[in-house]
């Protein structure tokens, strides 16, 4: 059983990216965060990606909006930062607040500078295999473990556990596209799906992302798999200063001596997701200034 380090992968391409920004002859790239309200969560992602941002040397602006904020007033922000030729790259922390419509705020994103991969033109992109387009964070990260860790994913059946935008469909696409990782069998499990464990115990690559905690069992898993934890779930644990810790959809301390490969939770997708932002957003600088 391999415990794939996604601290270290994001570490190896956080300096990779340093480099090369250290070397443009044109200046820096910009990334623009909106963050709506006061979310806890939200304030520790978004410091997080800033400070990755000002460690590799993208400049990082933020724009911090009161929750009251209505759809209109923040549509007129992002399209302040959609006019900044300085701005490189837009990304809006979610969740929003219910009064404001995610898909829309999102497609109001020029999507030149849609480091975050939602606009459904960079969807349409990933669809149609164009490179030129921005892929959704986590599924890239999801990609870059895979082929980092030498996984072989051509004639794979691969089972992806949940629908979102934000991972399970960009996830499949990119399993069942022509390339590398990818050319894979990808099957689509969710809510409504029946005799689930008979569909995980085929899968040779299981990506679970659902959002609940210890979700997938040894049961469901067949023996030599390789699974992706995308889950973060908080669950009680009196032995934690918190009083909750960390974990994935996956259980495990069960699952993980069935598997070759598999990530843990923390350490495993989530440092993936914010260095794929930040390659994104070198992306759309290059692409700005070609």
């Amino acid at each position: 059983m391999n415990i794939i380090d996604g601290n270290k992968i994001a570490k190896d391409i956080i300096e990779d990216l340093k480099n090369e920004v250290g070397q443009l002859p044109n200046g820096r790239p910009t990334v623009a965060f909106i963050r709506v309200g006061e979310d806890p969560a939200s304030i520790s992602y978004v410091r997080k990606k800033q400070k990755t941002a000002e460690a590799i040397g993208i400049h990082a602006e933020l724009t911090v909006l009161p929750e009251s904020i209505s759809q209109e007033e923040l549509f007129a922000v992002i399209e302040t930062y959609n006019k900044n030729d300085a701005v490189n790259g837009i990304l809006i922390q979610a969740p929003l607040p219910k009064h404001i419509d995610e898909t829309a705020t999102f497609n109001q994103v020029d999507p030149r500078k849609d480091v975050d991969g939602f606009h459904t033109l960079n969807i349409g992109k990933l669809c149609q295999e164009d490179a030129s387009g921005f892929v959704a964070c986590t599924p890239a990260g999801i990609v870059e473990l895979i082929k980092r860790s030498q996984i072989e994913t051509e004639g794979k059946h691969v089972v992806v556990l949940g629908r979102s935008q934000i991972v399970g469909k960009p996830a499949t696409l990119l399993m069942v596209r022509k390339g590398t990782p990818g050319n894979a069998t990808v099957t689509v499990c969710h809510s409504r799906t029946q005799n689930l464990a008979d569909i995980t115990r085929q899968a040779d690559i299981l990506i679970a992302a659902i959002g609940k905690a210890h979700f997938v069992t040894k049961e469901m898993v067949k023996p030599g798999a390789s699974i992706i934890d995308v889950g973060i779930n908080r669950i009680p644990d009196a032995t934690k200063k918190s009083g909750t810790r960390l974990v994935g959809d996956v259980d495990f301390d069960a699952v993980s001596p069935l598997c070759e490969h598999i990530t843990p939770v923390p350490g495993g997708v989530g440092p993936m997701t914010v260095a794929m932002l930040m390659q994104n957003t070198l992306k759309a600088f290059k692409a700005m200034n070609s």
